[in-house]
């Protein structure tokens, strides 16, 4: 049975015309349809509407028009779909097909722009997993932490589920969201649960063809999205160079608009977007992991953005130029040294912040002495050196150096009486904290865990003073740990 023959029951049912039909619904109503499949039940549940107008036509070739509070949705034909049915799953967290290789992708950071402002988001593979009631069976499911800052702060946090079906295609299986303003949870619009709130939804095929459509989002009315496989095998531009066999598809929004995706072998979704709304991947580990050291110029531009906030606390800005003209050196030596190993996201990403640490008129810096400024440009500097340093360190290690960075951060904002600044810093901490401290001996990850949460408390009574206290205290134990 699907979805038009089970709204037409229901239409029926209440004496509707069955034609072209415009309904309006004056109650709440939950509708619940449920398909047995030859290996399971697939099923779509919760949609949801309250004086709203519903406008559902069947075209001749099967697809379905939608309107949901005056948004049209045309959805593809059911003979498009590939994902009607639920496979089995008796491997789950082996995720490992090529185009959204989840279990092989540990770290990874994207950048972009939302409505021109500037984007980043982090994406990291944590060391639990969590169990699904899919119909009665329990499958196991992978954690992916996505971070994702707007104009550098915490914007929104999702948690991911993921599995992969037998026959190879990955399953999304619901994700807990944050959305963030100021540092404060604003709503959790857009969290799910396969199971509970819907079905689980393929989020790639295991070889996905050109016409090939598949719905990541599939529960109307509070997540929806459908995806139709445009391209296949093609070329794009990785952060090491080419990267063959990626897919070029088309997605519907609940809201009615299409964006554009590209998924690429070997790092999963690669771009979202186009313009003002772009997303890109800069760089993900393993894959574009280096066997060598940590070169010389990097370490210099690290030691670099350290001793620049030193020099701007003491007043020494002769010293502050001297190390901002040895970094670009050293920036500019790198670059001609690596330039096979160097993604341009990320070098465009560095030059960007080399140029705030000199600074303007509208963002001064060293260049205006200005102390807060430089403090600020340079923590923004050490965090874009750390996405240059992915290659060649372990994620965990990296993201106890972002953990540190965020912390000063968190001083400068508390000594800058910038509350807000503090909320937002506590949350990126307790957020990022969840992906390495599994690896630190464990009195000294409860040490951490304590005074995360005593910077909690001192956020809930917006108290400056405790907040400098406990984050002086967090970053000697972010030494013990690095020692």
């Amino acid at each position: 049975m699907d979805l038009v023959t089970c709204i037409k029951f229901l239409i029926n049912t209440f004496d509707i015309n069955l034609g072209t039909m415009k309904i309006t619904i004056l109650l709440v109503f939950t509708l619940t349809i449920s398909m047995a499949g030859s290996q399971g039940y697939f099923f779509i549940s919760n949609i949801n509407a309250q004086t709203n107008n519903v406008v559902i036509n069947e075209d001749e070739t099967g697809g379905i028009s939608q309107t949901f509070t005056d948004v049209d949705l045309t959805t593809k034909p059911e003979s498009q779909r590939v994902d009607l049915v639920i496979p089995s799953f008796s491997n789950p967290t082996n995720i490992t097909n090529p185009l959204f290789p989840i279990s092989k992708l540990h770290s990874a950071v994207l950048l972009g722009n939302i409505d021109g402002a500037l984007f980043r988001a982090e994406t990291t593979l944590l060391p639990e997993t969590r169990v699904v009631d899919l119909n009665g069976t329990k499958i196991e499911t992978s954690v992916s932490q996505y971070t994702a800052y707007l104009n550098g702060r915490i914007h929104e946090i999702a948690l991911d589920l993921y599995a992969q079906a037998d026959d190879g295609s990955v399953w999304y299986f619901g994700e807990d969201v944050y959305n963030y303003k100021d540092g404060v949870v604003q709503d959790t619009e857009g969290t799910w649960r396969a199971g509970k709130d819907g079905p689980a939804a393929m989020i790639m095929p295991a070889n996905p063809k050109v016409g090939d459509v598949f719905r990541p989002e599939n529960i109307p009315g509070n997540v929806f999205e459908e995806v139709e496989v445009k391209s296949v095998n093609v070329k794009v531009e990785g952060p090491f160079g080419p990267a063959n066999g990626a897919i070029i598809t088309e997605e519907l929004h609940m809201d009615g608009k299409y964006e554009d995706k590209i998924f690429a072998p070997k790092y999963g979704e690669f771009s979202t977007g186009n313009g003002r709304d772009l997303e890109v991947l800069a760089i993900a580990i393993p894959t574009d992991a280096l066997t060598k050291s940590v070169p010389a110029e990097l370490t210099t531009l690290s030691d670099g953005t350290k001793e620049i906030f030193n020099s701007a606390e003491s007043g020494n800005w002769t010293n502050a130029l001297n190390t901002l003209k040895n970094m670009n050196e050293a920036w500019t030596t790198f670059q001609i040294q690596n330039k096979d190993n160097v993604s341009k996201l990320l070098q465009t990403q560095m030059n960007k912040t080399l140029d705030a640490l000199s600074g303007d008129v509208l963002s001064p810096a060293v260049d205006s002495n200005d102390v807060t400024g430089t403090q600020y440009a340079a923590i923004d500097a050490g965090l874009a050196i750390l996405d240059l340093k992915l290659p060649y360190l372990l994620p965990s290690e990296v993201d106890l150096e972002r953990f540190e960075l965020w912390s000063i951060k968190l001083l400068v904002d508390a000594e800058s009486d910038n509350m807000e600044g503090v909320t937002g810093d506590v949350t990126t901490l307790e957020w990022i904290q969840d992906r390495f401290l599994h690896g630190i001996y464990s009195s000294l990850a409860t040490k951490i865990d304590s005074q995360i949460k005593e910077l909690g408390s001192a956020v809930d009574d917006e108290d400056i003073d405790k907040s400098i206290d406990t984050v002086k205290q967090l970053l000697d134990s972010i030494n013990q740990a690095q020692q």
